[in-house]
């Protein structure tokens, strides 16, 4: 193929094998006169090299040198070449200064031992390090971009994200993106180059240095940035018609590695950015590591993000459970792709099956279970009220009881801020579910425990897709009220967090994500119509259809009165106190629930949901209309 350099490792050695003698002979000529090589060392000369050809290869072969791809050469392989050199000098040391002293030669100048050791490290690696020179050479002169089909790129970070950008780019011409700058907030960096393109300035010149470069491209490569600095960034490219990319934000990465391939036009969850939550990996890697792991709702949003996240983790199985069979295979393929070691069992089952649910657990004796399995779309499940209850409270039921019987060691309850003062029956069905796991934990002094967050961006039936097809369709983007306000988190950090909180629950905990300030549904939409390439108003109208009875201007993650409790993590707290409905009372309640929707009681479901939840109002909810977002 044109163009491409191809090094076969049988050059290698033969180029090794002229180096070996070269090598020495040099550490001779450094060390003595030419004379007195051939008058009093010829011997230890001869001696010296045979050894050396005979075992500097076979070190070398041993040490994986004629297996590396030398074109891609970089700080590991100097790693390599340093120590596979160092032990072949030794391994020819020891049999010359035993030759040495056996008088097989009487003179020897040991100093000639350091000085090959020397040449030899610069020989090897700089033979090899030629090749990946001379590759990115050949790269660069094939097939040149005309300078003005080469975009100009300025990036915004000099971190180690924009170092490997830059590094990337420049390795690889055929992208045709040249980068000419960086900018950084970190003064010590102004004037200096990296990978010799310069560091221009603060972040805040950017307007300037746009007004005085030609910058085709503007990628963001602080991953950590927070929310209202790429908020600032972008809308500056926006009015000035240049493209922005971003790099992927923490909990996209985990797992994985990132390079150009991996940049993406920014997305809303950019906008919505926190500073990095981090992880206690001693702490989850104790509770999930050789253990048998379920998750319950394997094929939802939630689910699948934690099952892929739950892998990382070498549990000893990973059991996907899930009611749809399509969802459960795609989530699967995704998960066995990236861990074909690890032995993953695929369950299709309905939580309301007790039998079923039964018989998974006998089976499969799973250690710890993650339960986010539920019916959620609010608008949907206030016209099937009893489904909903039969789903979320008696699947849940079910899997309490299952799970105590099989001695199942940790159970998470996923739930949500729509359970607090409930006004539509999914929050009020996952707040009895709440109840139940809190209750199961104190009689049995298990470590069941409940996580609490928000709205989940880009989940199924979230407002983001709902606003991407209303975009698509030319609008106009639907939204009830201009101060609807909620709270927000993107899918792979709330499952992070969830399995943060899942080491630390020692049993009946709530434990509450932060999630920093609630946000605008108006302003979601309208920056998601700004990275859509439109202007809000101007080319996508912005509806408001009046606040739904009911319905909350803004949801709570915490209940009135209850104490707040610190946990190792600054990122998750924990709810102190229990709900009055308990015990005997509580699963007395359940099974009147139960039974009310298997008989399709559905005021009677209501009325009963408001009288035992603190604050409920979910009989006002009735009015909600399907095609109504829930916001």
């Amino acid at each position: 193929m044109k163009g491409k350099f191809i090094l076969r490792n049988r050059h290698i050695l033969i180029t090794d094998i002229l180096i070996i003698p070269i090598s020495i002979l040099g550490a001779y000529i450094l060390r003595l006169e030419l004379f007195e090589i051939f008058d009093t060392y010829l011997y230890s000369l001869l001696w010296m090299t045979g050894l050396a050809l005979i075992i500097k290869p076979i070190v070398y072969y041993l040490f994986g040198l004629y297996r590396r791809m030398w074109v891609y050469a970089s700080i590991p392989e100097i790693k390599l070449i340093f120590f596979a050199v160092t032990a072949a000098s030794i391994l020819v040391s020891v049999p010359m200064y035993f030759f040495l002293y056996g008088q097989v030669f009487y003179s020897f100048p040991r100093s000639v031992l350091v000085i090959d050791w020397i040449l030899s490290l610069l020989m090897v690696g700089g033979q090899r390090f030629s090749f990946r020179i001379f590759s990115e050479s050949v790269k660069r002169s094939v097939s040149p971009k005309k300078p003005e089909t080469v975009k100009q790129i300025l990036v915004i970070g000099a971190g180690d994200a924009g170092a490997m950008i830059v590094k990337e780019l420049q390795r690889n011409p055929q992208l045709a993106m040249r980068p000419i700058g960086f900018l950084d907030d970190n003064l010590e960096k102004k004037g200096k180059t990296i990978h010799g393109i310069p560091v221009f300035g603060e972040i805040k010149s950017l307007p300037k240095i746009l007004s005085f470069h030609r910058v085709d491209e503007v990628i963001i490569a602080i991953p950590s940035a927070p929310g209202k600095t790429i908020r600032e960034i972008t809308n500056l490219c926006r009015k000035r018609n240049i493209t922005y990319r971003t790099m992927p934000g923490l909990y996209e990465l985990l797992g994985g590695m990132v390079g150009v391939s991996r940049l993406r036009d920014v997305d809303i969850a950019d906008l919505l950015r926190r500073q990095p939550t981090h992880i206690n990996d001693d702490q989850v890697g104790l509770i999930l590591k050789d253990k048998k792991v379920l998750v319950t709702g394997a094929g939802g949003s939630i689910g699948s993000e934690l099952c892929r996240q739950i892998a990382r983790w070498q549990p000893k199985t990973l059991i996907m459970l899930g009611h749809g069979e399509n969802a459960i295979f795609e989530a699967y393929l995704a998960i066995n792709e990236q861990f074909p070691e690890l032995d993953i069992q695929t369950v299709i089952a309905d939580i309301r099956d007790h039998d079923r649910i039964e018989r998974i657990f006998q089976e499969k004796r799973p250690d710890v279970v993650f339960h986010a399995a539920a019916h959620k779309h609010v608008p949907l499940m206030e016209n099937n009220v009893d489904e909903c209850v039969l789903n979320n409270i008696g699947g849940t039921k079910n899997l309490l009881d299952i799970s105590l019987a099989n001695h199942v060691k940790r159970f998470v309850l996923v739930s949500t801020d729509k359970a607090i003062r409930p006004v539509n029956v999914m929050g009020a069905t996952k707040r009895i579910a709440e109840m139940m796991v809190i209750d199961a934990a104190k009689r049995s002094g298990s470590p069941y425990t409940v996580v609490r967050f928000g709205n989940v961006l880009g989940s199924r039936g979230s407002v983001v897709p709902l606003f991407k097809r209303q975009i698509a369709k030319g609008g106009p983007v639907t939204i009830t009220h201009k101060d609807m306000k909620r709270y927000f988190m993107t899918i792979p950090e709330a499952v992070y967090l969830v399995l943060q909180t899942a080491g630390m629950g020692e049993g009946g905990e709530t434990f509450i994500l932060n999630m920093g300030e609630q946000v605008r549904i108006v302003d979601l939409a309208e920056d998601l119509i700004r990275l859509s390439g439109l202007e809000p108003e101007r080319d996508i109208e912005i509806v408001f259809t009046g606040v739904r009875e009911g319905e909350k201007l803004s949801e709570e993650l915490w209940n009135d009165g209850r104490k707040f409790g610190k946990t190792p993590h600054p990122d998750v707290f924990y709810e102190e106190g229990q709900d009055q409905l308990k015990g005997k009372a509580l699963l007395s309640t359940v099974d009147k629930l139960l039974s009310l929707a298997q008989a399709g009681e559905k005021d009677k479901i209501l009325s009963l949901l408001d009288k035992v939840i603190p604050g409920a109002t979910v009989r006002s909810s009735q009015s909600i209309h399907i095609t109504a977002i829930d916001s």
